[in-house]
């Protein structure tokens, strides 16, 4: 497995529906669950897998991206053959709408032309799952596929797809003659010369492409049944490791079905919410179906429902903020949120 198999992932996707979280990172850096990013979803998957060798190939502001990733060491990947490969977009202007541009991997065809991996996986980096691809990879070469779709039972196309990696570099190469400018365009043509498989993925899996699609998947996070489909020790989800001290829970605090991360200092009432990394909840404050990223400071007798904070967000004491379910209140990156602001 570990000779056969490529792996490849589109960070390049950007939905303006989550623009208010994508101002200063990419999608794939996107915080969630409180410790991890998106990215760390499939780039798990693909080292539980047995994939030794991952292309990442990003698009803009991916400082953060990079920053997460380093060598890869916390996936394994810092090695001396093969290992975690960085391939920031050369290419100026818009990719087509599908995971895989072959113009995004034509600028980087050396790449490919030293890998010694039979086959190859591209994903996209926005999509939650915990999945297995060695048992694809039996499927696909049993059933003689050309390209494998991997879809989830529901119908869903997961836009990833199982290839040959002679047969990718063929696709990129002749990308002008034929018209395919990505791998939803060669699937999406009945009339093309190859054989395309479905394979039906039937775990827990969501895309993250709105700020509605982000918190939902998030407060589902707090229901046993989806954490334990997305997190269990055969199929680790690995990520960057930070040594920070324990959640500390002072006096007269409250905490009710929720995640709180490492570093935390809470104070007040926290109820299904979801708190990363060094957050500080001042006294008397409550906050209810929230989702809270690194490092905020939350000030005394406060009151959030149904709001998102990005990382290094302010808000002073007083301050009430309330969203939806459909509609959650964000507050961008390094703001300051007072009372008055909102009055």
């Amino acid at each position: 497995m570990k000779r056969k198999l490529l792996g490849i992932i589109d960070a390049t996707t950007y939905h303006e529906d989550l623009d208010d979280l994508l101002t200063h990172r990419s999608l794939a850096a996107l915080p969630y669950a409180g410790r991890y990013r998106i990215i760390d979803f499939v780039l798990s998957n693909m080292v539980n897998s047995g994939i030794r060798s991952v292309a990442i190939f990003p698009k803009m502001q991916y400082r953060s991206l990079m920053d997460h990733l380093g060598s890869g060491k916390n996936w394994d990947l810092n090695r001396k053959r093969d290992g975690l490969f960085f391939f920031p977009s050369p290419v100026v202007g818009s990719y087509p709408k599908g995971v895989g541009s072959f113009d995004l991997f034509a600028a980087n065809m050396d790449y490919f032309y030293r890998s010694t991996q039979e086959y190859a996986i591209i994903t996209n980096c926005y999509t939650i799952l915990n999945m297995n691809f060695k048992p694809m990879l039996e499927w696909h070469m049993h059933a003689n596929c050309d390209i494998t779709e991997i879809h989830h039972q529901d119908g869903r196309s997961l836009e990833m797809y199982l290839i040959k990696t002679s047969l990718l570099m063929k696709l990129i190469e002749t990308r002008f003659e034929t018209g395919y400018s990505c791998m939803k365009d060669v699937v999406s043509d009945i009339h093309n010369d190859y054989t395309v498989c479905q394979y039906d993925y039937d775990g827990y899996a969501v895309k993250i492409d709105s700020i509605e699609s982000y918190y939902s998947t998030s407060m589902n996070l707090l229901k046993p049944n989806v954490w334990k489909n997305l997190f269990n020790n055969d199929q680790p989800i690995l990520t960057k490791v930070k040594d920070e001290p324990p959640a500390k829970y002072l006096k007269g605090s409250s905490v009710k079905n929720s995640m709180i991360a490492n570093g935390c200092l809470i104070s007040g009432t926290v109820e299904n919410s979801i708190v990363s990394r060094g957050v500080k909840i001042g006294k008397g404050t409550v906050i209810k179906n929230c989702v809270i990223m690194q490092k905020c400071q939350i000030e005394d007798n406060c009151y959030l429902d149904s709001v998102i904070l990005d990382k290094d967000v302010r808000v002073e004491s007083g301050t009430h903020l309330t969203g939806t379910a459909g509609a959650p209140f964000v507050i961008r990156k390094g703001t300051k949120q007072g009372a008055l602001m909102n009055s």
